[in-house]
C-alpha cells in the first residue's frame, strides 16, 4: 500500500492534469465515483503496463549458475562490490580460479533474456562469472543447460546459448532516443521471485559511475530493482527492451543502473564473431582540467578541456605528436570539457582510425592527428615496475643542491644499468633520491624518473637542470617532462 502511495505521489508530480481528474472525483463526498473520462484514461495506463509485460516476459529468462566448491559467490567486476549485494545483504565474493567440485549450496540466481530465435541469451558477465554449470529456466516452464559464448568483465555483459525450439525473442529497442522522465520497466528474478514485473521513470542518462576504469555510461532509474533482476531488461512503454538492469545502490533506494542496449548490441556482436570485444585506444592517461588546479593555472587562455597527463610506452599516441601537458579541446570537431568526454569519442571509433585533436599548448591552439590502435587486456602500470636496484629515497639532497628535496644524476650507461632503464642516449637527468615531504615529493617524483625538459627547455645534463631551477618563478613553479618506465608524462615542481 506504501508502495502504491508513492508511486502515485510521483504520478502526481509528472502529470498533474491526470491526477486532478482521477483523484478528485474521488475524495469528493457528492461524487464518491471516478468519472468516465477517468475510468477511461486509467483503463488505458492499466492496459499499456499489462501489454509492456505481455509482450517482454516471454523472452524473459531465469538463469541459475552454480560455481566451484570454494564458499564464495558469484565475481563481480572492479568497484561494483558497493552496489551489488546478495540476498542476505553481505557482498558478493569473487571465486577463485580452482573450480574443483560444484557448489552444493542454493545456486546463484539471475535474469536474462533471448535476443536470437537460435538461443542466444544476453545477461550480466557478473551473473555467470566463474561459474561451470548455468541452466535456464523459460517462462513457459521449460529448463535448458546453457553454454557461455562470450564474456566481457569491462562491460559486464555476458552471452550464453541454449538448444531449444520455438523460442520468444525480445525486441531491442533504441536507447539513446530515451527521454529523461519516460516510463520504464523491470522484469527480473528479485530476491529469487520469478518474472516480477516493476515500473518507474527513466530518472537519467549517461551516468558515468568511475567503477575501476568502467566508463561505459549508464541509464538510471528509480524501477524497483534488486539483487536477481541482475541481466534482465529494463522496458519501455512499448515493450521494447531499452537497457540491461545491472546495479543498484542498496535494496529498494529507487536508485538503479541498466546499460544501454545500443552499448550492449556492439559488445554483443564482438562476442559472437570474435570472442572477445576490441574497444579503440590512444594510450593516454588523462584528467579533466577543472581537478587540475595545478595545471590549470599555469595554462591561461584555456578555460576547459581533458589534459594528457601521461602516454603509456608503446601506445599509439607515443608515435604522434601529442605530449603530456597537452589540454585536449576538440576531438573530430566535437567540445570535450571532462575526461568521460574524451573517452566516449576515443571509443565511438574503429581501430585504426586517425582522430584529429585541437589541444592547446605554451598559449596556442594546435591541431594535430592521432591514430587509435587496439586497447590491450592488460595494462603494466608505471607505479607497478621493479624497484631501482640500489633506491635510496630517505637520501637527503647536498645542501648545495639547487633541486629541492631530490638528488638527480646525469645519465650514464651505469646509472641507467642501476635503475633498469632500457634507454640507451644520455640526455636529461634521473632522479636518484627523492626526500620524503619535500617539495619533489609533493611534485610526484620517484627515484628513476628521467627529466627531459624543464620549463619548455631540453635538459641535457645536471648542470642544465640546476641552471633552469635557479631561475623558477616560487608562485608558479616549473613544469617537468619526465620518462618512468618508458611511459611520459609530466610534473609540476614548485621549490
Amino acid at each position: 500500500m506504501i508502495h502504491f502511495v508513492c508511486k502515485l505521489h510521483r504520478m502526481k508530480k509528472l502529470f498533474p492534469f491526470l491526477f486532478l481528474s482521477l483523484v478528485i472525483p474521488i475524495q469528493a463526498e457528492t461524487n464518491p465515483a471516478p468519472s468516465p473520462a477517468s475510468q477511461g484514461l486509467l483503463r488505458q495506463m492499466n492496459d499499456s503496463f499489462a501489454a509492456v509485460f505481455s509482450k517482454a516476459a516471454p523472452s524473459v529468462v531465469v538463469i541459475e549458475a552454480r560455481s566451484p566448491k570454494s564458499g564464495g559467490m558469484n565475481g563481480l567486476p572492479t568497484g561494483l562490490e558497493f552496489y551489488f549485494r546478495g540476498p542476505n545483504g553481505m557482498p558478493y565474493k569473487v571465486i577463485p580460479e580452482d573450480r574443483g567440485e560444484l557448489d552444493d549450496t542454493a545456486p546463484s540466481i539471475g535474469s536474462g533474456f533471448i535476443i536470437r530465435k537460435d538461443g542466444h541469451i544476453l545477461t550480466n558477465h557478473h551473473v555467470i562469472a566463474n561459474a561451470v554449470d548455468v541452466k535456464v529456466k523459460l517462462q513457459d516452464g521449460r529448463s535448458f543447460p546453457a553454454e557461455i559464448l562470450g564474456s566481457d568483465e569491462r562491460s559486464d555483459l555476458a552471452v550464453l546459448k541454449i538448444e531449444a525450439p520455438n523460442l520468444p525473442v525480445s525486441e531491442l529497442g533504441d536507447s539513446d532516443a530515451l527521454k529523461v522522465g519516460e516510463f520504464a520497466f523491470a522484469i527480473g528474478t528479485p530476491l529469487e521471485l520469478p518474472y516480477t514485473f516493476t515500473f518507474g521513470v527513466i530518472s537519467a542518462k549517461g551516468r558515468t559511475l568511475g567503477l575501476g576504469g568502467h566508463y561505459d555510461e549508464y541509464i538510471q532509474t528509480d524501477t524497483s530493482i534488486n539483487p536477481g533482476n541482475s541481466g534482465g531488461p529494463l522496458c519501455d512503454i512499448n515493450g521494447q527492451i531499452v537497457g540491461i538492469n545491472t546495479l543498484i545502490s542498496g535494496n529498494n533506494r529507487g536508485v538503479g543502473f541498466a546499460i544501454p542496449i545500443n552499448t550492449a548490441k556492439v559488445v554483443v556482436d564482438q562476442l559472437l564473431s570474435k570472442g572477445y570485444v576490441s574497444r579503440p585506444w590512444l594510450g593516454i592517461s588523462i584528467a579533466s582540467l577543472d581537478e587540475m588546479k595545478q595545471w590549470k593555472a599555469m595554462v591561461p587562455g584555456v578555460s576547459s578541456g581533458v589534459v594528457v597527463r601521461g602516454i603509456e610506452p608503446g601506445a599509439p599516441a607515443q608515435t604522434s605528436d601529442l605530449l603530456p601537458g597537452d589540454v585536449i579541446t576538440k576531438v573530430d570537431g566535437k567540445t570535450v570539457s571532462v575526461a568521460s568526454d574524451l573517452q566516449r569519442e576515443v571509443l565511438s571509433k574503429k581501430i585504426g582510425q586517425s582522430l584529429e585533436l585541437e589541444i592547446w599548448r605554451k598559449g596556442r591552439s594546435l591541431q594535430l592527428m592521432v591514430k587509435t590502435g587496439e586497447q590491450p587486456d592488460k595494462f603494466i602500470k608505471a607505479s607497478m615496475r621493479p624497484s631501482p636496484m640500489n633506491p635510496n629515497p630517505r637520501k637527503k639532497a647536498p645542501a648545495d643542491s639547487m633541486s629541492p628535496g631530490m638528488v638527480v644524476e646525469n645519465l650514464t650507461p651505469e646509472v641507467l644499468k642501476q635503475f633498469r632503464s632500457g634507454r640507451r642516449d644520455l640526455n636529461g637527468v634521473i632522479v636518484s633520491a627523492v626526500e620524503p615531504f619535500s617539495a619533489a615529493a609533493g611534485a610526484g617524483l620517484e627515484p628513476g624518473d628521467i627529466i627531459t625538459e624543464a620549463g619548455g627547455r631540453p635538459v641535457l645534463n645536471k648542470k642544465d637542470f640546476e641552471a633552469l631551477l635557479s631561475s623558477v618563478d616560487h608562485d608558479r613553479g616549473i613544469l617537468l617532462m619526465i620518462e618512468r618506465a618508458g611511459q611520459k608524462t609530466f610534473a609540476i615542481l614548485k621549490p
